[in-house]
């Protein structure tokens, strides 16, 4: 956990927070909302991963630490049970409260609360490098080694336990099926020449095991 207070602090501190105490204290809160029990993909590990893609590829970036804050908030409220984009429109108001009374600039607070809303869609216009940045390392897990991909899709299940089948297989296929319908997964070219076809072929496998017929019980 001192790693990724770490993290925060310097995000915070390079996008212009005024009150390292405040920072630190600010920082702890967020974290403990990842660790929420109810969390089994986005958790700390999801965070880190993100937080580590925009790291190796910051060069991509406008503002490097404005795509790093917005990383940290874009899941930072998480309640399965919420209907749309109310999760990300909740975490953008608590990006947009937390980062204002840190001191961070209030264009730099407006520009991390966009970034967070775009993770409800994940559509990026042709010229935002950050918003593409921040998208690309949100669904880098569509590109993983098939394992790991329905290790994620297992955990996102586990998320919405209380959803009945049914209704799961039918909501989770609308979301694939919106996600391969964006002209791209992944719009970075760099991320997007290495991404793009294995996360679309790990997409369509998941989609093709959510259309099989349910083996009958016993």
């Amino acid at each position: 956990m001192v790693e990724l207070l770490d993290r925060f602090r310097a995000a915070a501190r390079d996008a212009g927070a005024t009150s390292d105490p405040d920072t630190t204290r600010a920082g702890e809160k967020v974290i403990v909302r990842w660790r929420e029990p109810h969390r089994h993909y986005h958790t700390l590990a999801h965070l880190t991963a993100v937080l580590d893609v925009v790291d190796q590829h910051a060069d991509l970036a406008a503002r490097a630490d404005v795509v790093r804050l917005a990383a940290w908030f874009h899941d930072a409220v998480y309640d399965p049970r919420a209907a749309g984009d109310a999760n990300e429109r909740d975490s953008a108001a608590l990006a947009e409260s937390v980062l204002t009374g840190l001191g961070v600039p209030t264009p730099t607070v407006a520009e991390v609360r966009r970034l967070v809303l775009l993770t409800a869609g994940h559509a990026v216009a042709a010229d935002d490098r950050d918003g593409a940045l921040l998208c690309d390392a949100d669904l880098a897990v569509l590109a993983a080694p098939p394992a790991r991909y329905e290790r994620y899709a297992a955990a996102i299940r586990r998320e919405y336990a209380h959803v009945p089948e049914p209704a799961f297989r039918a909501g989770r296929t609308a979301v694939l099926t919106n996600l391969l319908a964006l002209p791209a997964l992944f719009r970075s070219p760099p991320l997007a020449s290495r991404w793009e076809e294995p996360a679309r072929d790990n997409v369509r496998r998941e989609l093709a095991t959510l259309t099989e017929e349910p083996e009958n019980a016993g």
